[in-house]
């Protein structure tokens, strides 16, 4: 009998000069490294808070698939481990839903690990919407173009397929491939998540300066409090790289 839905992110190993590199500048890749590790824990964590209230099963999906060592004390208790498998992100976002779909699960989303403040209220909804009778595809926008994650209660590879992944156009392009295979859309509420020096002023005023709206409907984005202590105590050391955080 299939199990419920898998809250499953996709995450990179944290490692130095091969994580968030485009948040160097401002960050060394040390600092990028170790923000990614706190990305990793903020968002896994709130995952396993919806898993908790919402009855769902938390997964870390890693790469390389062989780096469990890497996420060692990091990840929240209960949280299973699966590899990533193939050579783009397009074979390893398919891999992942037929892994998850073979495990028995009813249904699944797969997630940014990149969103520190995604807030558990649009995962308790994808969750929700998934549980509706009938087939259906979940997304949640981003604010650069691509999504926070994309969930599905029957496998789409064809959701993944000639995506221009790391560009504007990923969502569009995405609602287009769920058109074709004629599936009913869910489209969340906006969210963003933190690939580049803009988006980490983002991260930097939501948690240290006057919040941010952007969903329109009176979500408050998750804590972040590991983000949030790193941040500090880097702004503590260096003020003047990530002075806009305090304006």
């Amino acid at each position: 009998m299939a199990t419920d839905i898998a809250l499953g992110v996709m995450c990179k190993a944290p490692v130095s000069g091969a994580s968030k590199t485009r948040l160097c500048p401002p960050l060394h890749a040390q600092e990028a490294a170790a923000l990614s590790r706190c990305f990793i824990a903020d968002v896994t964590a709130t995952v396993a808070a919806v898993c908790a209230h919402d009855r769902g099963d938390g997964y870390a999906i890693i790469a390389p698939a062989d780096a469990a060592a890497a996420f060692s004390g990091l990840l929240p208790h209960g949280f299973a481990l699966l590899g990533q498998r193939g050579e783009d992100l397009s074979a390893r976002l398919i891999n992942a839903t037929h892994d998850l779909f073979a495990a028995g699960h009813a249904g699944l989303c797969l997630i940014n690990a990149d969103a520190p403040t995604l807030p558990a209220a649009l995962l308790a909804a994808a969750v929700a919407a998934l549980r509706k009778p009938g087939e259906r595809i979940v997304i949640g926008p981003a604010i650069d173009g691509g999504y926070t994650l994309i969930g599905m209660n029957r496998p789409h590879p064809s959701l993944f397929d000639a995506i221009a992944w790391s560009t504007s156009r990923v969502f569009a392009q995405t609602l287009v491939r769920a058109a074709a295979v004629r599936v009913p859309v869910t489209v969340l509420p906006l969210w963003y998540d933190v690939d580049d020096a803009a988006a980490l002023e983002l991260l930097c005023v939501e948690l240290f300066g006057g919040g941010i709206a952007l969903t329109g409907a009176g979500i408050e984005g998750a804590p972040a409090p590991v983000s949030r202590v790193f941040l500090d105590r880097l702004l503590r050391q260096e003020p003047q790289r990530l002075a806009f955080a305090r304006r």
